[in-house]
């Protein structure tokens, strides 16, 4: 049995500000977030797992200590790739967990919360239907056949999944009191509870079924800026719609998404022009 675990970090315990993302905050939070997906791969293996691989998927995508992973799983590091927080996803996986992972910007007041890039975007619609980091990366898992089953982070974010996803196993890290406040469980707690979610959800892999979106897929996007729209253009494929607003289309999940990540790091640059 493989699995997959995509990691991202704002819904890790403990991380309830900003501060928690930088300086001494970030090298304390990435330990922990580390310990969290040991926990998740501890649960996996006493499920019956004999593969395990873990994609790094926040920012930099280089916040996971290889040097305390646990040694029986694999880990892919660095953030230029093509599916991004779903690198490496193939139909070899029996199923996927998501770590660490947070609500969609807008949705209440969850900790942090944020659709993939979010100094560039204010909303994502999928087919017509906001969605964040869950739905859309459960959508390339489903594209290949694979159930996400477990999903980690705080209780707007645990919310968020089970209305997209189903009565996936969930682990609730912290209560989201704010953007920039929770009400956060010691690190040991959510270890346990993660372990234990892991070896939840592999028991209950005939019932959990892929997140499976059927072709054409558009995914309509709310910029911050009018420059990112404008640059974003530079794709023929891309539609302008307003000033701040584009979609991309395609026949398929993946290609859809890898539309959907050029537009998002076109972005990133036209924010202070291209050139500087």
């Amino acid at each position: 049995m493989k699995v997959y675990i995509s990691v991202d970090m704002e819904g890790g315990t403990g991380i309830a500000s900003a501060q928690h993302m930088k300086d001494s905050g970030y090298t304390r939070m990435v330990k922990l977030l580390t310990q969290e997906v040991n926990a998740a791969i501890e649960g996996a293996f006493e499920a019956g797992a004999t593969e395990v691989l873990v994609n790094d998927a926040h920012g930099s995508m280089t916040n996971i200590l290889i040097e305390d992973l646990d040694e029986r799983a694999e880990l892919i590091s660095g953030s230029n790739k093509h599916l991004c927080q779903m690198e490496g996803i193939d139909e070899s996986f029996d199923a996927a967990f998501f770590l660490g992972y947070h609500a969609h910007e807008g949705n209440e007041d969850a900790v942090l919360n944020h659709t993939i890039f979010g100094g560039a975007v204010t909303e994502i619609c999928r087919n017509g239907v906001v969605v964040g980091e869950t739905a859309i990366n459960a959508g390339i898992a489903g594209a290949y056949g694979v159930p996400v089953v477990l999903v980690a982070g705080d209780h707007i974010l645990c919310q968020e999944a089970r209305s997209f996803l189903g009565d996936i196993e969930v682990v609730t890290t912290k209560r989201a009191i704010d953007r920039y406040a929770a009400r956060v469980l010691p690190p040991k707690r959510v270890q346990q509870l993660i372990k234990e979610g892991a070896k939840r959800a592999l028991g209950r892999l005939g019932e959990i079924k892929p997140h499976t979106i059927e072709g054409p897929i558009e995914f309509q996007l709310t910029m911050k800026l009018t420059s990112m729209a404008h640059m974003c253009c530079l794709f023929p494929s891309v539609e302008r719609r307003g000033p701040k607003v584009i979609a991309v289309k395609a026949d398929n999940y993946a290609d859809a998404y890898k539309q959907l990540l050029g537009c998002l790091i076109i972005s990133k640059t036209a924010a202070s022009g291209w050139l500087g």
